[in-house]
Parts: structure tokens; sequence; C-alpha cells
């Protein structure tokens, strides 16, 4: 879709309460999270609990206070408030914005879609769990040419997906544990409803985008790859992209004052993800590292 002069936009425009949406963070300028330069909104709230998650800050759906012990001043007394604090140690992660303010914060990058062909990504989190807001988000940007996309797992009802899914130029699609009682003791995630909704996408027509993490003891294992390989098979996609876990989120859960369960756990080497690059191009996919 080529991106088109957006319509001035109204400041005074109202909102109601089911037009608002809670996000923890808008990133400007990434290369990772489909095509060209974007901006991704990460929405907060997660159904899943995978062990590996670098946003644990999205987990939570409400909004949350932490402190930074490295900035607090010890006042006495101490407000625990964001608003109050003189010194910024108390933090406040996620708020609430409308479509209106959304629309304005990413349209603020607009010069850069238009030159790079990218557009805005929403992630999360999991976009599913605020779809309706999504949907109608995306429908607004796509009125303006812009380009875009969501990352999702697609465990949620084929009713909340597929009207979000039509909005998008690109679906980034993650399929994680392949085994139906693994993902659901590992990562409360339904794989029958996750594989049977992505099929759906794919049969609309729709560009779907697999992404398989490489998760040491989770998802890399050479049962878990052929079993997701074997299952793109049965589809037209040949494209794959491979994300190799990373330790990036480690100091989130400092910061939440949580212990992480992978903070022991090394990222694949060079050599494991040549090994399932390899695997893939075997069987005709055109594979990605990153993205």
């Amino acid at each position: 879709m080529t991106l088109s002069a957006a319509p001035r936009i109204n400041c005074e425009v109202q909102e109601t309460e089911a037009e608002r949406a809670r996000i923890f963070n808008i990133q400007r300028y990434s290369l990772n999270d489909g095509r060209g330069i974007r901006t991704v909104v990460f929405f907060k709230g997660c159904p899943h609990r995978c062990p590996w998650c670098a946003n644990p800050e999205s987990l939570a759906p409400s909004i949350e206070t932490v402190r930074r012990e490295s900035k607090c001043l010890h006042c006495t007394p101490c407000l625990r408030d964001a608003d109050e604090c003189p010194s910024g140690a108390y933090e406040r992660i996620g708020r609430y914005i409308t479509l209106a303010a959304l629309e304005q914060e990413v349209m603020k990058d607009a010069i850069f879609y238009r030159a790079s062909g990218g557009g805005v990504t929403l992630s999360g989190g999991e976009v599913l769990m605020q779809a309706d807001f999504a949907t109608r988000f995306l429908a607004r940007l796509r009125q303006y040419g812009v380009h875009t996309a969501i990352e999702t797992a697609g465990d949620a009802s084929l009713s909340r997906l597929l009207p979000l899914a039509r909005q998008c130029d690109e679906i980034l699609f993650d399929l994680k544990i392949i085994d139906a009682q693994q993902a659901l003791a590992v990562v409360k995630m339904n794989q029958p409803r996750v594989m049977a909704n992505f099929l759906a996408l794919v049969a609309e027509g729709l560009q779907v985008i697999p992404r398989l993490p490489l998760i040491p003891g989770y998802t890399l294992s050479d049962h878990n790859i052929r079993a997701v390989l074997a299952f793109l098979q049965t589809t037209r996609i040949r494209t794959l992209h491979l994300l190799p876990f990373h330790q990036y989120g480690e100091p989130k859960y400092r910061l939440l004052g949580e212990a992480w369960v992978m903070s022991a756990v090394h990222p694949p080497s060079a050599d494991e993800i040549a090994t399932v690059r390899q695997m893939a191009e075997a069987q005709g996919f055109q594979v990605t590292v990153g993205g």
C-alpha cells in the first residue's frame, strides 16, 4: 500500500471509554518489526506466560507502578506516587491512550513511512487482548495509506483475530511450541486453535509471515523445528523468520522485583542458528534471521 498525504487530524475529537487502549511503549525508528522504518506500539496485557518473554512489563493488563532504588531520595513520608515523586524513582508502566491521541503519535513519523515503505506495527503483550481498539485504529491508518502490521501468537477466537488481520498488510505470526500438551503446560496456549487460525488467515489470502523463536530447552529442538516446518509445508507459505533467544529482558525482571528463570540460559550459538536455517532452506523456505 502506498502512503498518501494524511488528512488533517482533528485535535478536538472526543473519544469514549471503549475507544481507549492500554499501551506501555511507542518505539520509533524500528527496523525489525515489518518492512521499512516502523513505529511499534506495544499493547499491555498478555494471556500467555512464555518463560523467555523479553517484555515482562507487558504481561499484566493493568497499569503498574515500579520503584527504581537508584533514583530514590528516601523522602519521608514517601507518597509512592509516580506523578508526585520528585526524583522519578516511582515510575508508571503503561498508560491509557485514545484512538485520536495514538493516531497523532504515530503520524509524527509519516515522513519515515513514505521514505522507506514502512509503517506501524502493533505488538505487545498480545494485541488480540485489545482487538476491537486495534482493529479500529488500523482501519484509520489505512485511510492514510499507512502500511500496517501486527505481531501476534494468534491464540484467540477467529471472530476477534480475523477482523484485525484484514486491516493488516502483514501479520507477523509466532509459532512457538507445536506440541499441544506442552504448549498448554508451558505457555498457556491453545495450540490447535493457533494452528487453525494460522490456516484461516492463509486461506483468506492475507500476508502471513511465520516466525519461530529459537529458545533453548523449549522451541529449539529437532522435534519442534521439524513439526513447525511440516505444518508450514501444508500451506503456500515459503518464508520463515527465526528469532534467536536473547538476554535483553533481564534488567526488566530485576526492575519488577521478579526472578527470571532464563537468566542462566545462553543464546543459541551461530552454529545452532545455522543448523535450523539449513533445515528450513533444505525444504524450500526463504529464511530471515531476526525481523
